[in-house]
């Protein structure tokens, strides 16, 4: 590869043109063998070194995707990379781009996780065990999710939302032709996951 042009673009992103073809952004954070000083008009670059270069380009073609993403909602790991995926990015680039966001904190699962819990709990009324099984179902870690719900059940109260279950069941229930039992109420709050000794605190309450 020799290198025909080269712009600044700020400190960390710069844009070239090449023999190789169309001209590309590289930010700094994506090379380690070359260093950007290098990178000049007439410089020729081979082998691993001019790898680095093309690597580079596509690594923070892939960043500045994920950053339209998360530009319009928080995102995770694992559903970003699903998407990037769709997109036709490479599995490397990606993991290279999305290493780098997570270092500058743009990309952060126990926040994302903590945003979707604030949101599930609109219109869900679910206990901890049912919750920390969909946040591992979208691929979060559990050291994550559990780290959000731990801050999560610190604004929430868990014995809240189990009464609210309660609540609706019980509506539910007023509308169907045979009201619930105890013991469906019971299992319908276990599925939500809530611990038998708040569902028995509950009912005890409000029984």
């Amino acid at each position: 590869m020799v290198i025909y042009t080269r712009e600044q673009i700020s400190s960390e992103v710069f844009k070239i043109s090449s023999d190789m073809g169309s001209a590309f952004f590289i930010h700094t954070a994506y090379l380690s063998l070359v260093s950007p000083e290098e990178i000049q008009e007439a410089v020729e670059f081979l082998d691993e070194k001019e790898d680095e270069i093309l690597d580079a380009g596509l690594s923070f073609a892939v960043q500045r995707k994920a950053e339209e993403y998360l530009s319009r909602a928080e995102q995770c790991r694992f559903a970003l990379t699903q998407k990037l995926l769709k997109k036709g990015y490479e599995k490397k680039h990606i993991e290279k781009a999305l290493d780098y966001l997570e270092g500058k904190n743009y990309l952060n699962d126990t926040r994302f996780s903590l945003s979707w819990l604030n949101s599930r709990k609109i219109n869900h009324f679910e206990g901890r065990t049912r919750l920390l099984a969909e946040l591992l179902s979208r691929g979060i870690s559990k050291i994550d999710a559990n780290t959000a719900l731990d801050e999560f059940f610190t604004d929430n109260s868990e014995y809240e939302l189990a009464l609210s279950c309660y609540e609706k069941i019980k509506r539910t229930s007023k509308n169907s032709s045979q009201p619930l039992e105890k013991e469906k109420i019971v299992q319908k709050m276990l599925k939500n996951g809530f611990s038998w000794s708040l569902i028995k605190e509950v009912l005890s309450d409000y029984s």
